[in-house]
């Protein structure tokens, strides 16, 4: 293998599916010898009219292949804006690129069979076409990174662990790198992990309940709780938090996952209804002193309350020991989360991906550069203990780009 360092790009759209997160990213050496710079990231929002037809999909709106067709193409696209962007910031033109590791916007994840269907059977679909991507730059393009490890029998995620492996793993330190997304996840790396001694899973709801119900209280004037201010004013409530921690998936042994089909807005319309209160109860003008109000605001400390509590629960249920917790996420930019989080893990140190030189908005993007630059060698690159694979696997297909120079 080539000791030269190689300049990676990486790009996601995740479950908030607000936009494109890129990073440019240096990697000398490869596998768990890889060392990575990030050189440049940004995110470029979706515009408005395209992230609403994604969110009709999503929902299932009629007509809904039409719908996935040419969001399929139009998502590519924003991809490729996205990658040119940031290239230009940067001073780097796109033909200096190695590879670009594109992981695209999920739109359905069924990393178990389901039994209503008539034929059943595991599957997971992105969009953001790579042929597109690849066409308009003239550089190779990896993605499509889970169904590798499903077809190996495994769940098709959680994809970053590798990342964390080769980055976080120390020889004597018991780190559990936890990210707070829209759907929460971990990766434990006890100290000196090998590859086969890395578990990862989706411990249930990171931002997304959150997010989904202020967007309801709200009329879609608001898309989260800026700061955790709507839930620092409200209190938990124990009954509901209760009823809401008897969550079959909080049950389930690793390895899992889950998303958008189990925490979305249709998850969010059932505890509304559940606690009596009605969409757009905090619109614009609501009253801050009525009752109505300060019942919304306790929903949101309660389902801060929740995260916090189900990452606590799985980590006393499925890990070992935790000496620190490294954590990453549009989460962290929420103090009232936060706080709760390092509540519940006490007496574990909970610290940023920033103190350790990991800007924790790019890690994602950061991963997936990292994935595609050693799927290029032919390395395997997912955690079957992580995933339930049968084996190891290389993630990613290829897709190689026209020939001559992009336009």
């Amino acid at each position: 293998m080539s000791a030269t360092p190689q300049r990676c790009l990486g790009l996601l759209s995740g479950t908030s599916a607000d936009g494109v997160d890129a990073a440019l990213v240096t990697i000398s050496g490869a596998g768990e010898h890889a060392r990575l710079t990030l050189t440049a990231f940004a995110t470029y929002p979706y515009p408005a009219a395209l992230r609403q037809e994604l969110f009709a999909l999503f929902a299932q709106t009629a007509p809904v292949l039409p719908r996935l067709c040419v969001l399929d193409t139009l998502i590519g696209e924003a991809f490729v804006t996205a990658a040119q962007h940031l290239c230009d910031a940067a001073g780097v033109p796109l033909q200096a690129l190695m590879v670009i590791g594109s992981h695209g916007q999920t739109v359905w994840h069924q990393p178990a069979p389901d039994p209503s269907l008539p034929l059943a059977a595991s599957g997971t679909l992105q969009i953001g076409s790579p042929a597109v991507i690849a066409q308009r730059t003239g550089v190779p393009v990896i993605a499509d990174f889970r169904s590798a490890d499903i077809a190996a029998g495994g769940q098709g995620a959680p994809l970053v662990p590798y990342f964390d492996w080769v980055v976080f793993r120390h020889p004597t330190v018991h780190r559990a790198v936890q990210n707070l997304g829209g759907i929460a996840n971990v990766t434990y790396v006890p100290a000196g992990a090998g590859r086969d001694d890395v578990l990862a899973f989706d411990t249930g709801p990171g931002n997304m309940l959150i997010d989904g119900v202020v967007q309801l209280l709200t009329d879609d004037a608001q898309a989260y709780d800026r700061d955790g201010q709507l839930a620092a004013r409200g209190r938990v409530l124990p009954e509901l938090l209760a009823f809401l921690l008897d969550d079959p998936y909080f049950q389930l042994p690793p390895p899992k996952t889950t998303g958008r089909e189990a925490y979305g807005r249709e998850r969010c319309r059932a505890i509304l209804e559940h606690v009596g209160l009605r969409p757009g109860a905090l619109r614009l003008g609501a009253e801050p002193k009525t009752v109505e109000f300060q019942r919304a605001c306790d929903l949101l400390a309660t389902l801060v309350a929740l995260t916090a509590e189900s990452i606590a629960e799985a980590y006393r249920r499925w890990l070992g020991p935790v000496d620190e917790v490294i954590v990453g996420g549009g989460g962290t930019r929420n103090p009232v989360l936060m706080a709760a989080l390092a509540r519940a893990l006490a007496p574990a140190r909970v610290v940023p991906h920033e103190a350790y030189g990991i800007d924790s908005k790019a890690k994602e993007a950061m991963a997936f550069a990292l994935l595609a630059h050693d799927a290029l060698l032919g390395l395997p690159t997912n955690m079957p203990r992580a995933t339930g694979a049968r084996q190891a696997v290389t993630l990613g297909s290829l897709t190689p780009p026209r020939l001559g120079a992009p336009p």
